[in-house]
């Protein structure tokens, strides 16, 4: 198995992925994980952190959803490349409010930079979702995003539809700020 957070291929090609619902947590998919995470991050991915950062800098959030994943409120949506090293992720947070149970988050939607462009992040989504609706009572999805990147065209190409935006809501630096735009997905 290749160390976690390298990657080969070619930007733009098909990514073959295998997308696997709740996987083992074994040490290398947790290593795998840190690692696709700090990646990203590094890509000025915008998942909770600004560059740059360490596997070190991310690993306390790793160890949140594993905590959170043991205790049944967090399930895991994990893309394998061929060689099985962790590639894409994404997790599903269950909420425990009674009023509102029928919907779940997503979070931390991640691929890493050299699958950009491949259809890995379309295909991540498509699993996610495909969790949700697997999940009983759940008919929707609800995620929140960081606006001034794109990536509300991404989500909507995936089915989201914004539904909220809040701005300046998210500091990225002094001065610097990004809205904070929420989305959802009907599985209906």
């Amino acid at each position: 198995m290749r160390t976690p957070g390298t990657r080969t291929g070619t930007p733009g090609a098909p990514a073959e992925l295998r997308f696997v619902a709740d996987p083992p947590l074994e040490t290398d998919v947790v290593e795998g994980l840190t690692a696709l995470w700090a990646d990203v991050v590094n890509a000025d991915g915008a998942v909770g952190f600004v560059p740059p950062v360490t596997r070190d800098d991310v690993r306390p959030e790793v160890l949140r959803y594993l905590d959170a994943m043991g205790e049944g409120r967090v399930r895991l949506v994990a893309g394998f490349d061929a060689d099985g090293a962790v590639a894409a992720t994404a997790f599903l947070t269950l909420n425990s409010h009674r009023l509102m149970r029928h919907w779940v988050w997503l979070y931390t939607v991640m691929v890493h930079p050299s699958l950009q462009g491949t259809g890995a992040g379309r295909r991540l989504m498509a699993a996610a979702a495909d969790t949700a609706r697997g999940i009983e009572g759940v008919s929707g999805v609800r995620l929140t995003l960081r606006g001034g990147r794109g990536l509300e065209r991404f989500y909507a190409s995936c089915g989201y539809a914004e539904v909220g935006r809040v701005p300046d809501a998210i500091k990225v630096a002094d001065g610097e700020f990004r809205d904070d735009v929420t989305m959802w997905l009907a599985l209906r």
